[in-house]
């Protein structure tokens, strides 16, 4: 028994020593607040809002920045710099920060959104809250999330079931879904 417990302290500090440093990930961040703001909330709706995302969601898209597997050159030369260490730190200091807060919109564009939302909701969570290797699109920038499902219909950015998904919607869906999401809160 006494191995038992000792084997599992011994676990739980090596788990505890290679946890994610947020405060490491904060000053780590400086190089990232020009785009999406001192704290993940970006001054810009070019930029997605980083604040409150899962950090499974941050860490697997700066892993993909970082192969080349998804392109933007800004970023796929910031991440190039990235340790994995410095991947995990980044994300755990824009996953604890606090969700950005929502976007007015148009309450006819909102509604309409909130009718398709049910497809998203079941990867997204139910309140759009991200849910592991999928992002928080509640409180994320209308314009943003409208540029990328376009992205993902174009076959410009590669998500798995996300470029499926966006072929069946109009550009109208997408308008009025991502109206729907950055309202939410």
């Amino acid at each position: 028994m006494k191995k038992i417990i000792l084997t599992s302290v011994i676990f739980f500090i090596a788990v505890a020593v290679q946890a994610a440093d947020i405060k490491a990930g904060k000053e780590k961040s400086v190089v990232c607040q020009g785009c999406h703001g001192t704290n993940g909330v970006s001054p810009s709706s070019t930029w997605p809002n980083l604040a409150g995302q899962t950090a499974s969601y941050l860490q697997l898209q700066l892993k993909k920045f970082k192969s080349g597997a998804r392109q933007y050159a800004s970023m796929n030369t910031i991440a190039s710099d990235l340790s994995d260490n410095d991947i995990e730190n980044l994300a755990a200091f824009f996953a604890s920060q606090p969700a950005p807060k929502p976007s007015a919109a148009d309450a006819k564009l909102v509604e309409q959104g909130k009718a398709k939302s049910a497809m998203c909701l079941g990867c997204h969570g139910g309140n759009a809250e991200g849910r592991g290797q999928f992002p928080r699109l509640a409180g994320q920038k209308a314009a943003y999330l409208e540029k990328q499902l376009k992205a993902f219909k174009s076959g410009a950015r590669k998500g798995g079931p996300m470029n499926a998904i966006a072929t069946m919607l109009s550009d109208e869906d997408m308008t009025a879904l991502s109206a729907f999401f950055s309202s939410l809160k």
